[in-house]
């Protein structure tokens, strides 16, 4: 059933970092974890793995997060270096499929994404200065350990679960996209600059099939605030990541769910035999400058912070 969002705006004030590009990722191949982490400077980010631990029962994907079958699992907590706050992560896995559940802290919700407000000189509607909170994981789909920041010199291609408080949230789900930065330069691709100076393009893009939103194009007057999406349910390979989020008291917590084999090829494909890079971002990933006239104004300067690895604990009988 398809439903208009009608949530009311809600406006944040943040501190904007004075660093003008995300900071140095390194990426280290897991099977020379030990190696790596001992010739790296003293400068560098750390790297963490978390593991994923077998459950029998799936938790439901409601976004309390009090499902007992989190109990099982021992988080860790990683730190969003635009954002500047930690985020806390746990991982469970069943024969079917892998579940996360994040949390971070954020002073109010914000569920409103570019409303239309009325312009009463031009007598029409302008996009609105309200950004929903968003949350993105970014999985390395490359052979090799890869810098994931959207400021990397090394081309790479990265599965992207964006999950949205406005736009994918109220049906349940996160929009499955994916990520190509490489030097050729591509329609619609971005230009970038990375660490290194170098010229790169970033092309983002969504999966195939049917995403969850739609714009509600409005011409003639109907209030002065007007909610600028249609929300319905997603198809297709743009629909394989479910999750839900719910603020309480100044904390997200958001629950992710994924097949562990999709069969699509835009998608990550998680053997619990092997083990996989990823990175986690508070905001958008979209290589954009901070705007303080937006009510977030680092919507769009998010980027990976940590390098992250996912490995799976193997199954024993207790666990069946």
């Amino acid at each position: 059933m398809t439903t208009v969002n009608r949530c009311s705006p809600h406006i944040r004030k943040y501190h904007v970092p004075s660093y003008k590009h995300a900071p140095l990722t390194v990426s280290i191949p897991p099977k020379f974890l030990l190696f790596f982490v001992l010739m790296l400077p003293a400068t560098s980010f750390a790297e963490q793995t978390i593991t994923a631990i077998p459950v029998s029962n799936a938790p439901v994907i409601d976004g309390s997060g009090n499902d007992r079958t989190w109990s099982k699992a021992t988080p860790i907590i990683t730190h969003d270096k635009v954002a500047d706050i930690d985020i806390t992560l746990t991982a469970v896995y069943t024969d079917k499929e892998i579940f996360f559940k994040v949390s971070f802290p954020d002073p109010d919700e914000s569920r409103t994404h570019k409303s239309w407000t009325w312009d009463h000189g031009r007598g029409l509607y302008s996009v609105g200065l309200d950004r929903e909170d968003v949350f993105v994981f970014k999985w390395n789909m490359n052979e090799a350990p890869v810098d994931l920041s959207i400021y990397s010199d090394t081309p790479y291609m990265a599965d992207i679960w964006f999950w949205k408080a406005c736009r994918t949230d109220p049906v349940g789900y996160a929009d499955d996209k994916t990520h190509t930065l490489g030097q050729t330069v591509t329609p619609q691709a971005m230009r970038v600059i990375s660490k290194s100076e170098k010229t790169m393009y970033l092309l983002r893009y969504e999966d195939r099939g049917k995403g969850s939103y739609s714009i509600n194009f409005i011409v003639d007057f109907q209030d002065y605030t007007v909610p600028r999406y249609i929300i319905t349910t997603p198809a297709g390979s743009r629909a394989d990541v479910e999750a839900k989020g719910v603020w309480n008291n100044g904390t997200w917590t958001i629950e992710f769910a994924r097949d562990l084999i999709t069969g699509n090829d835009d998608d990550v494909q998680f053997n619990t035999e092997k083990i996989y890079q990823f990175g986690l971002s508070r905001y958008e990933i979209a290589g954009r400058p901070a705007n303080q006239m937006l009510t977030q104004p680092l919507y769009g300067q998010g980027d990976v912070s940590e390098t992250l690895f996912l490995k799976f604990a193997p199954v024993r009988p207790s666990s069946k």
